[in-house]
């Protein structure tokens, strides 16, 4: 049975995944992993050790009936394709080429002048014998052709990327430290049962405190859930940009229950209500808060906010800029100023402060 051997660069090239398997769909395509020394470790070795070390690669490889046609994907694996072809004397070189590989040890990149000469002469030497080259551009085949050679245009696919339903997808932003007053239950459930929902978590956590939590090792498995880590303010705002709604997935517990989380008022100020459980203290800013207390009503809040990363709260924004610290700490300075103490004086706000807030949808 006539066969083509992919020698592949690396044992798990990804980038290559969907092509890969695409063609492993005929029996007589397979594919040829490197042994304990890269390919790309023998293409740097000085020609004569190279070529060495090539047939003895060749000569461990397990060819599946009449090979007719070795394809390469880098110019180092050249030695061991031609030490395999010399085996079977009627059998093809391929070469697919993503990149202009001449120059990737230029003084640009590495600026490393003996690789750059030694994968240039591989190369060339590929491009010169190759029956066939495969270009992923249309660039790398016009070069090809102003060199006097031809090759067929193959992009690589994406198959296997994950993809979704770009009118159905709410995105949903988590900003704060992550921990025990976490409701992980709570945050697993959602997002399992919104596969159209993205969590991103913005935080520290810390390990210790949720290692034993089950719900919380779930949502570090969960693709829907991104976790972001500690990101500084300038970060946070340009990632609250990207999500529909800001959540607040605490607990319902005496600990939580009178809290005010500060990320609300963060969220407001770029446009962006919160969802939060039905706690008591979140009631200060309820004028941008949408208080849930079950999984319904959470499902039913976070698909209401579709598509506000594209169109933001502009009303909320204006309430929430409002809400400087002048105005919000006018008690203390009145407290301040009854002791004698010199305080300044307090602008008056351009729009209703926390306490009138603003209509509610």
């Amino acid at each position: 049975m006539p066969t083509v051997a992919l020698l592949l660069p690396w044992r798990n090239p990804s980038f290559l995944g969907d092509q890969i398997t695409d063609l492993l769909r005929s029996p007589g395509v397979f594919t040829v992993t490197p042994g304990r020394i890269p390919w790309g470790s023998v293409g740097k070795l000085p020609p004569i050790l190279s070529r060495l070390l090539a047939r003895f690669g060749a000569g461990r490889v397990r060819v599946r009936g009449q090979l007719r046609a070795v394809v390469i994907f880098h110019p180092w694996q050249l030695p061991l394709a031609e030490a395999l072809i010399s085996r079977h004397p009627d059998c093809e070189l391929w070469y697919s080429r993503w990149d202009r590989y001449e120059f990737a040890f230029s003084d640009a990149y590495w600026d490393k002048p003996r690789l750059e000469r030694r994968v240039g002469v591989l190369h060339a030497r590929a491009v010169r014998n190759a029956t066939l080259t495969i270009a992923v551009s249309d660039a790398l085949a016009e070069l090809d052709a102003n060199s006097g050679g031809s090759s067929v245009v193959v992009p690589l696919p994406a198959d296997s990327f994950p993809t979704s339903d770009l009118t159905g997808t709410i995105v949903a932003i988590s900003l704060g430290y992550l921990g025990a007053r976490t409701d992980w239950s709570l945050l697993r459930t959602v997002a399992e049962a919104m596969p159209d929902l993205v969590v991103l978590l913005v935080g520290a956590w810390d390990e210790s405190l949720v290692r034993s939590d089950p719900d919380c090792a779930a949502c570090r498995k969960l693709a829907n859930v991104v976790w972001l880590g500690r990101r500084s303010d300038a970060e946070a705002s340009r990632l609250i940009l990207c999500a529909d709604v800001g959540i607040v997935p605490y607990k319902l517990d005496p600990y939580n229950d009178a809290a005010l989380p500060h990320r609300i008022l963060k969220y407001a100020r770029l446009g962006r209500r919160t969802i939060a459980p039905d706690l008591e203290g979140v009631r200060t800013l309820d004028s941008a808060v949408t208080r849930v207390q079950d999984l319904p009503a959470w499902i039913e809040a976070l698909r209401r906010q579709r598509g506000t990363r594209a169109s933001p709260d502009l009303e909320l924004q204006s309430w929430a800029l409002a809400q400087s610290a002048e105005v919000l700490d006018q008690p203390l300075w009145e407290r301040i100023a009854a002791l004698g103490v010199q305080a300044p004086s307090v602008s008056e706000p351009s729009s209703p402060s926390v306490l009138s807030g603003m209509s509610s949808p």
